[in-house]
């Protein structure tokens, strides 16, 4: 508890929920604003305004206008469309009706039991929690609310990921019928989302200098936008993949990967192609994202390292990337390994270490 003499005036002054409260206190000493500090509080704790009075808007309100502002004017179309789902299928039917501050660490924790009750695994529910985080966030910096309320985040186990071996993605390519091969090869050696592939044109790939440049994503919808996380990345261009490319090199328009009238391959195509190539290789039935961790995978266990690896997949943290870290377990017992046979001790010395002979050293 803190009170404080600024100028001849006691002031509350306090940290809530990682924010800062100062209020001047109407009994001008210091036991005066020590109760003060108390009253704040506590009407923080039951959801009230600092003034005593509940004036904010109701939530179901303010959310229609963070969305078709703050969240229309600063995330890509998808990710309109994921906030706009999540608003109207989980957070307004729990909390529409309640107002900005009586949203509070209470109400929260009962929306998490509730969502884990229903079946919503937790990460499921960290996600729309992270929504709602957002949201409130943006109310505070509105100056709707003065305390944005703290998330206790769910633990989440370790996210688990299928993808395929140097054996089995030779074996879909081998498989695969000759008008898929460009594409698929492309996905196992860059690591290429599924939507980068449909917006990859002609002036993205350089087959001179071997490289590709990943600056755009068409979505299931068509609309054209950037890469998951804005984040434009160059991804060198392997032999393979280089004559591949050469071979595959078309008149039909822009687009690398296209319809025979040069136009985009729809979400239905797209989602033929891998399948089809699985079951004429006699795989198991996966998607493009299986491929995109068979590269990431693949190097990891070449023993490439994890910065690295961050990079061409355009991850936005290296958090994102440690997924893999223990594909390179292999790789760490072999370097351990080989120092038995390159560090051959003298005989007679190695048992000596510490002995009584040794001590004095």
């Amino acid at each position: 508890m803190t009170a404080r003499r600024i100028r001849g005036d006691w002031w509350a002054d306090f940290r809530y929920e990682g924010k800062r409260i100062r209020k001047k206190s109407p009994v001008n000493n210091k036991r005066g604003a020590e109760e003060y500090e108390r009253v704040l509080r506590t009407r923080l704790v039951n959801g009230e305004g600092l003034d005593g009075r509940d004036s904010t808007p109701i939530y179901r309100s303010f959310a229609g206008e963070w969305l078709d502002t703050y969240v229309l004017a600063n995330n890509k179309p998808s990710e309109v469309a994921g906030k706009r789902s999540i608003l109207n299928r989980h957070l307004l039917p729990f909390f529409g009706n309640k107002t900005l501050l009586q949203i509070g660490m209470r109400e929260i924790e009962r929306f998490k039991a509730r969502k884990l009750a229903s079946g919503l695994s937790p990460k499921r529910v960290n996600n729309l929690l992270t929504v709602l985080r957002c949201s409130l966030s943006v109310a505070s910096e509105w100056g709707l609310i003065e305390v944005v309320p703290r998330v206790k985040w769910l633990r989440v186990p370790p996210q688990e990921f299928d993808f395929f071996t140097a054996e089995e993605a030779a074996r879909l390519l081998a498989a695969a019928p000759a008008s898929d091969y460009a594409m698929l090869l492309t996905a196992l050696r860059t690591g290429m989302r599924r939507g980068e592939l449909r917006g990859l044109r002609w002036d993205d790939v350089d087959l001179v200098a071997k490289r590709i440049r990943v600056k755009r994503s068409i979505l299931d919808d068509g609309h054209e936008t950037t890469p998951k996380n804005h984040r434009v990345r160059d991804i060198p261009i392997s032999s393979e993949l280089l004559a591949a490319l050469k071979r595959h090199r078309h008149l039909k328009g822009d687009l690398v990967f296209c319809n025979g009238d040069g136009s985009v391959l729809t979400r239905f195509q797209m989602r033929s192609v891998v399948p089809r190539a699985c079951r004429l290789a006699g795989l198991r039935r996966v998607q493009w994202h299986v491929l995109r961790h068979s590269f990431a995978s693949q190097l990891v266990m070449a023993g490439k390292p994890l910065k690295a690896v961050q990079e061409l997949m355009g991850h936005s943290t290296i958090q994102m990337t440690m997924r893999y870290a223990h594909l390179a377990e292999s790789t760490l017992i072999d370097a351990v390994e080989s120092l038995d046979s390159t560090t051959q001790s003298p005989a007679g010395f190695g048992h000596h270490l510490g002995t009584s002979e040794m001590r004095g050293l």
